[in-house]
């Protein structure tokens, strides 16, 4: 889907996802401490809105300029406006500077592989000394064993691969797996892969 059939499916009522951060999401990054955080493909704004009300600066990054302004909407009504900075572009163009944020999140963004490559090293890239990336995706074998998501294999995640990406790109992967999920209409099988940046250099040295 591109940005405009995304903008017309964001244009309802009511939310398209949960209002919820993602469970992986949360559970990974609950214990860490308030920095700087990217959330790529944000959609409507779940987990950068999570993580604002934690303390969290975020730059919440999305083409469906719909999505963005729902999710806007929302942080404006819980006092969350100064913590969020809501920036409309296609993840696959966008590049963000290296060893910036303290957190990056690539949640459900799903490319042919080539592409989704490419989005995963740079969001690598951008992970400061001493920070965290999270990702998860709908996995290859949600086609068999699960429910929802996109159906072309093409565009499912693959634990190993999105590993591999990341461990070219110089992070330390802390862990790559198959993960369940209650839809509520029945269990989905996620891929879920957290990697750590390089160490922060010692201000002494």
């Amino acid at each position: 889907m591109d940005a405009a059939a995304w903008d017309a499916r964001y244009a309802t009522a009511d939310l398209v996802w949960t209002g919820d951060a993602n469970q992986f999401v949360a559970a990974e990054a609950a214990d860490l401490p308030p920095g700087r955080a990217l959330d790529l493909a944000a959609g409507e704004g779940r987990n950068a809105i999570w993580l604002a009300e934690r303390g969290w600066t975020v730059t919440a990054v999305d083409f469906s300029a719909v999505g963005l302004a729902k999710g806007e909407k929302i942080a404006d009504k819980l006092g969350l406006s100064g913590r969020i900075e809501w920036v409309c572009a296609d993840a696959t163009a966008w590049d963000p500077t290296p060893g910036t944020y303290d957190l990056v999140i690539v949640a459900y963004l799903h490319l042919p592989a080539p592409d989704l490559e490419a989005v995963m090293r740079r969001a690598a890239l951008a992970v400061a000394g001493g920070g965290r990336l999270i990702a998860v995706g709908h996995d290859l074998a949600n086609l068999e064993g699960g429910v929802g998501g996109p159906q072309d294999p093409a565009i499912l995640w693959r634990a190993p691969k999105v590993a591999a990406w990341l461990a070219d790109a110089g992070l330390s992967v802390l862990h790559a797996g198959v993960v369940a999920r209650d839809t509520g209409s029945g269990r989905a099988v996620d891929t879920l892969v957290t990697a750590a940046g390089p160490a922060p250099a010692d201000p002494a040295s």
